[in-house]
Formats: structure tokens, sequence, C-alpha cells
């Protein structure tokens, strides 16, 4: 009887309509696979980071003897304290993956001592902030002086404290320490005395510097307490700017810093959920499905020097090298796994499995763990990896998070059925669920996986049947039974109980290869097989120079070495896209050959392997692909404006994308009055006080400013001025057209033997300096 139960429920099971939940971490153990090497190699990386270098910005706020000194890199140039935050979050995400006792005995090694630096400062406020208890005063006092990346003259100072606010969020859910949610509580607290005096203007006018998922946090704080006054300070840490256009389901994406907005919409989602109001979740699920369907290549990246590229143009992810930023898809991965957990639909489980395989395992170095900022989608580009005692980016601290938590989408449950979602081999014992089971496979290099339950139990089991599996391809016995399986791709197939510890469920999931072209349906292919994304390994340069491990520069994040000509670049060449056929499977290995397919021709066939597994190389992801008869006409029209690009980046001693955010920041961006946006998909500053940037001419080459204007700015007039001495007076007057123009200044011998100097737009009584476009240094 037992067994025609199984085959009985076989039917189809499409979107599921009903709330699932994640199972915990802490219920989850990773068998031997590349997402287990992940994470034994994080595992080490967080352990060699020193805990007391960590802590010295907290210590230094505090006014308490400092034992170490700080990092450097982002950690000593304004972002001082923001590692410490990621810290807290990997330590516990991988004590819960692991029982490490090492682990959670580093985490309450750094609780307590921030415990100490709370204690010390007395009014609830904790923060690595240069200087921040000072100007935190200025924000309650109502001077507010906000840009896209700087309060107050502080870099990001909320999307810095944002960090410490979840991880010691994620120090009491993930290992119960009471001590981190009594911090957090008080530091929340400190933030509804900062703010209670402020308007609701005043508050959207802070929250135009980036904030991280400030709204998140205390959303999450209202679900644990239960109190409203953290709902309440969630609603008004929700940026109306963003939420309106969403809830109206308008895409206003187009050149905006990416990963600003990714956490304010994990904050929306979660709003939602523990208020029940649909318009934060309905402004989520929204936005979602725009970057993931629109914005986002075949890794499951998205943005170009970290700001939404036009949906209708991916050029820029091939020519830039600054391609999707990992701590973007970190964030879209959150966001999804919410989304699934309030929808419980197949198409977050097919987007979450896309990302870590092909984007997150590839952004750690598999020897010592270093992460990646920008994964490149140029043709023939490479990556930089951070190295553990210098480089302190962002990306760092969200891949040391996302490196302690594989285990988290793999399994899912409701009260009735356990949820298998992600072939990673794992141990399963959920203990509310009771359902023990081990997952077996070798996948992605087999497509056989094998279930074992482990002790009895009642639950349905609820096996995903993947899009990348063909209708009717999938296979399925059950205690060596072969089943009818009637599910079809992107549902559910359902296999009732009860079972019977020593039962064996075993699925067989072909894959096939396919083309994936660019979003905005341009010549460029990806070549997947089933969800894994295959690249090929690129030859170096003879002698090139090629810097893969970053130094502790502001710059060092960025792949900066020679660019391989596109022009150039491997291509698909074939009467049609249809020749997948060319290719050749090497037998006992997930790679793929052709010899008579990519143009021009090498010595031996070129080799297509997972992307996740190159390291130190150069490589192709997206491939262009011609027609025989139009293959002259396309590599000339590149070449042309390959050639353009390159002669202006020869003469180029320094530039600054103004209103792009890592570009100001790492001139030294200052000013006062000052507004930046987007025209014509392209980014400007202006002000109608003054603003100012750091030019850099190490090596003394400068001898030319140019600056970028719009064609239709009118009656704006202003100064330029170098270290404080007059260079130009400018007078836009709109009659330029509706487009772009430069105009150039000559330097002056004394500028021209600078290392750096700062340059000053200021703009005339009553009127604005700017909008700026572009700023560069010429060495001709």
């Amino acid at each position: 009887m037992r067994k025609l139960l199984l085959a009985l429920a076989l039917a189809p099971v499409f979107a599921n309509a009903a709330p699932v939940t994640t199972l915990p971490l802490q219920d989850v153990r990773l068998l031997p696979s590349p997402f287990k090497t992940a994470e034994d190699t994080n595992r080490h990386y967080l352990m060699e980071l020193d805990a007391d270098r960590l802590l010295a910005p907290y210590r230094r706020e505090a006014g308490l003897p400092v034992s170490k000194p700080s990092y450097g890199n982002w950690e000593a140039e304004g972002l001082g304290g923001h590692m410490g935050g990621h810290y807290l979050s990997a330590l516990s995400l991988m004590y819960a993956s692991t029982g490490d006792k090492a682990i959670l005995a580093r985490l309450n090694y750094m609780v307590a001592e921030l415990k100490k630096c709370q204690g010390q400062i007395g009014s609830g406020y904790l923060g690595g902030v240069p200087g921040g208890i000072a100007m935190w005063q200025q924000i309650h006092d109502g001077d507010i002086r906000a840009d896209l990346f700087t309060l107050n003259d502080k870099w990001v100072p909320w999307y810095n404290l944002h960090k410490l606010f979840a991880g010691l969020r994620d120090a009491y859910q993930y290992t119960g320490n009471k001590d981190a949610l009594a911090m957090l509580i008080k530091l929340s607290d400190w933030a509804g005395w900062l703010t209670e005096n402020l308007s609701d203007a005043q508050v959207q006018q802070m929250l135009v510097t980036e904030h991280g998922g400030m709204n998140e946090i205390f959303a999450d704080l209202f679900a644990i307490t239960g109190q409203q006054k953290y709902l309440t300070l969630a609603r008004r840490f929700s940026q109306k700017t963003i939420l309106e256009p969403l809830e109206r389901r308008q895409d206003k994406l187009d050149g905006l810093h990416a990963n600003t907005q990714i956490p304010k919409v994990i904050g929306y989602e979660r709003i939602g959920e523990v208020s029940g109001d649909s318009r934060y979740s309905d402004a989520a699920y929204y936005f979602w499905h725009e970057v993931v369907d629109k914005r986002s290549v075949s890794i499951g990246g998205n943005s170009v020097r970290e700001h939404f590229n036009p949906k209708d143009d991916f050029s820029s992810m091939i020519e830039d090298v600054e391609g999707p930023e990992s701590c973007n898809t970190y964030n879209m991965l959150k966001l999804a796994r919410f989304l699934y957990q309030r929808k419980g639909c197949t198409e977050y489980v097919r987007y979450y499995e896309r990302a870590i395989y092909n984007q997150m395992l590839s952004t750690q170095h598999p020897h010592d763990g270093g992460l990646v900022y920008f994964t490149p989608m140029r043709p023939e580009h490479y990556r930089v990896y951070s190295k553990v005692d210098e480089a302190m980016w962002c990306c760092v601290g969200s891949g040391i998070e996302t490196h302690s938590k594989y285990g988290a989408m793999i399994y899912a449950g409701d009260a009735d059925s356990l949820y298998v979602n992600l072939f990673i081999p794992s141990k399963l014992n959920w203990r509310e669920g009771g359902v023990q089971l081990r997952l077996n496979t070798h996948f992605p290099d087999d497509d056989k996986v094998d279930i074992r339950i482990e002790a009895d139990t009642t639950k349905a089991l609820k096996l995903r049947y993947p899009t990348w599996v063909k209708a009717g391809a999938l296979r399925l016995t059950v205690n060596g039974k072969v089943q009818t399986v009637a599910a079809k791709p992107g549902s559910y197939l359902t296999l009732k109980g009860p079972f019977k510890k020593g039962d064996s469920i075993q699925l067989v999931l072909p894959m096939h290869l396919k083309l994936e072209q660019l979003p905005d349906k341009s010549n460029y292919y990806s070549v997947l097989y089933g969800p894994i994304v295959l690249a090929a390994k690129v030859n170096p340069y003879p002698k090139e120079k090629r810097r893969i491990f970053a130094d502790d520069s502001r710059m060092g994040h960025i792949a900066d070495g020679q660019k391989f000509p596109l022009e150039e670049a491997p291509m698909f060449v074939a009467p049609s896209t249809d020749f997948l056929g060319h290719f050749k499977k090497v037998p006992g290995k997930l790679a793929f050959t052709t010899q008579d397919l990519i143009y021009p021709k090498k010595d031996g066939p070129e080799t297509l392997e997972p992307f996740f597994r190159i390291h130190d190389s150069r490589y192709i992801v997206y491939w262009p692909y011609s027609t025989p008869a139009g293959l002259a006409d396309i590599k000339a029209k590149q070449k042309a404006k390959e050639a353009a690009k390159e002669a202006l980046a020869n003469i180029t001693v320094d530039a600054i994308a103004p209103g792009e955010q890592q570009p100001e920041a790492d001139h030294y961006f200052q000013g006062e009055g000052s507004r930046a946006g987007v025209n014509m998909e392209r980014h400007w500053r202006d002000a109608t006080g003054w603003f100012s940037y750091r030019l850099n001419n190490p090596e003394h080459q400068a001898k030319t400013l140019r600056l970028t204007f719009f064609g239709l700015d009118a009656n704006r007039q202003f100064k330029v001025l170098l270290d404080g001495k007059p260079l130009a007076d400018i007078s836009l007057d709109g009659s330029h057209g509706p487009g772009f123009f430069t105009t150039d200044f000559a330097l002056p011998d004394w500028a021209q033997q600078q290392a750096h100097m700062r340059l000053r737009f200021e703009a005339a009584p009553g009127s604005i300096a700017g909008g700026l476009y572009g700023i560069r240094l010429l060495s001709q």
C-alpha cells in the first residue's frame, strides 16, 4: 500500500502558492563538494583575520585603549568598523553552518569587546565612524548635509553602521548571544533618539546618502521584540524616492548605484512580511523581477561600475572591466530567499542556483580564500582577489558572509512537507520537522542525485524539477522501483510518505547545452550546461604584468591590467546560432571542446569548462557571434570604436565620473549644496554652493583639463579653481543643443608639477556650478 501512495503522488505541483520556510543553517551540514570546499576555505580566512585589528575603530571612537592598529584600505579611509560588522555576521553564519567552537569563541570575544565600547560611550551608540559621535549630534540637531555617499562629510556612515546592526542581529539569531540582542536594542533606541525630533522630510533628506538596509534591521527587531516603535523606524528609514516608483511598477533604475538600492528593497520585503502591508512586498517583488529578468547576465550578477546599465544597452557590460559587483549578487540572493519564503515559487530557487554556482563560487580564490569585487564580462579579461591582511572592501565583507551560508536554501519546509531545492551534497537533521536524510551527488559533474532517509518520518517530500531539465527527461526511482513522473519543469514533484529509515530516492537530471544571449539582444552569447555557465581560459600576453592579488591601494580591487582588443576576441562564427552540435563533451569531465566554430582558429580546440573553476587566468564568458558574411563588418566597427577609446585612454592621466559613487570616493569628493543625478544615461553633479575632487598626477604628465557638459544647461555661471587658484570662469547658456560637449583648459606650469591637486567648482551667487558629466586630466 505504501508503494502505491508513492506512485500516485507524482502529480505536477506548479508554482507553489503557499509560504514556506527555508530550514535553519544549524540543521544542515555540507558534505564534500565545491561548496564544502568554499566553506572550509572561508573558515580559514575568518580565523586569519585579526579580531583586535577589526575592533580598533570601535575602541578608538569609544576612547578605550587600542591594542593593535586597525586594518588599512577602507578601514583606514573613513569606513572604519564596516568590516567588524560583516565579521560578526560571517562568524555567526559559519558557527550555525558548522558548529565550530573556535568560531563561536571568536564571535563571543568580538561581542564582549564591543559591549565594553558601547558601555564606555554610554548613550547606546556604538560605531567605528571616525568622529562619529560629534557628527551624529549634528544630525540630531537637524544639521543634515547629505550627498550620495557622504553625510555631514563622513563616508556613508549609515551604510557603515548597518553592518554592525546586522552583525549583532545575526549573533543573536544564529548563536543565541543575548548580549548581542541587548546591544542591538540599545543601538536601535539610540537611532530612535537620533531621529525623534527630525521631520519626515529631514529623515528623507538624510536617506539620500547610501544607508544599507537599515529599514530591514528595524523590521527584524520588530519581529524579535514585538515593539511597534521599531516598525515605525523601519518605515521612516524607507526611502520614498525609490519605494514609490516601485509601488507604481515603474523601473527608474537606469544609472542608479545598484547596491545602494538592493538592501533598501530587502527592507521593503521585510516590512511587508512583518506588517502585512502588501505595498512594500509588491514593490520588492517588482524590483527583483526587473533586475533578474531584464538587468542580469548569465552568471546571475548585474551592474557596471557599480551602477545599473540601461536595460536596452549592455555594451558597457562587454567593454568595461568593472562588471557585476559581488555585493549586488549577495543582496539579490538574500532578496530571492525572502521572496521564495513568501511565495514558494521555484523561479527564486532557479536564480539562487544560477548565482551561487556561477558568480558566488567564482568570487573566492580556491587556495587562500581571497575575495573578488568586480567580475568582468569583458572577453579575455580577468579578476583580482583580496588578501586577508590588506584589502578591506565591501565585497570582502559580503564575501565572508556568502561562503559561510551555502546551506541556507538547499531545503525548505512547511507543516506537511520537506522541499529539496538545490542538489548540494548535505546532511539534514530537521529537528522541528522530524526529517533526517542525506543527499549525495557529484552534481554538476554527474546528473545523479541520491537521497537516503535516515529516520522514520510522515512528511511528504517535494523534489524540485529544474527548468534546465527537459519535460519528460527527469527520471525517478524509489527503493529501486522506477516511478512515473507527471510533474513539469519549474514545479515540484511530490512523494507522499510515510518514509522509513533506509528508504532511497534516486533522481537523474539530464543536462543539455544552451545559448543565452545578453538581455539587450546584442550579438553576445554565453554557453550553459544545465545551470552551469561555461567559459574558456585565455592565454596571457607574452611577458604581461598582471596583478591577480590586490594591493592596499584605493583602486586595488579593479583588474586594471592590459585589455585585449575586443575586435580580436575569439568569436562564434556560423550561418546561424543553431551551432551547439559543434560542441563535443570531454569524456569523464565537465568540459566541452569545439574545433571548427571559433574564429580565429587556434592550434587546438577551445575548451569550455565551468566558470567557477577558472582562476588566475583571463577568460571568456560572453562570446561575440557573427555569420561568415558579417564577420568583416563587425570587426571593423569594433576596431574603430576600440581605437577611439584606446587613444583617449592612452593620454588620460586621471579621470572622474561625477555623480558615480566609487570614482567620487576615490577622488575624495567634498561639497556644499551639491546634487547628483542621471541624464540621458550619464551621471552628473552640480551645486548651488561648491564641490571639489583631488586629482592625481603622480608622474607630472598632465597638461590639460577636459570637462564634459550637457548642451541644454543654461543660466549657469561658476568658477573653476585648482588648489584655490582661479583656472577659468564658465558660463553655460544652453546653446550647444541636446547632447554632450567637452571643453579643454591648459594647466598652468605650476599645476603640471603637482602630484595631487584639488579641483573645485564654485557657483556664482544665485547660480549653479555644473552640471559636470566628466573630468579628465590629459597628457597632451
